[in-house]
């Protein structure tokens, strides 16, 4: 899943995007933004370990993969945007 946000990408962004993604399961967290605070970056990648380790327990084959684009917002992408959610 694609998520766009101007300007930046706090803690609270972070916690919106893994609300969304653990209601539809996603495999995918794509985060485009201008910026990203560390502690966003944290929580996004803490998620995806817990993911791992939950599979890891139950014997699934689950994992979640972070990518993060910084430094521009496209408006021609089509992605959830942040600012609307």
């Amino acid at each position: 899943m694609l998520f766009k946000k101007r300007g930046l990408f706090t803690e609270e962004d972070a916690r919106k995007v893994i609300e969304i993604v653990s209601r539809e399961n996603a495999g995918e967290i794509i985060v485009m933004c201008e910026a990203i605070e560390e502690a966003a970056k944290r929580r996004l990648w803490d998620y995806a370990r817990g993911v791992q380790l939950m599979a890891d327990m139950t014997g699934e084959d689950r994992s979640v993969r972070i990518e993060i684009l910084e430094g521009y917002v496209s408006e021609h992408v089509k992605g959830i945007d942040l600012d609307e959610v």
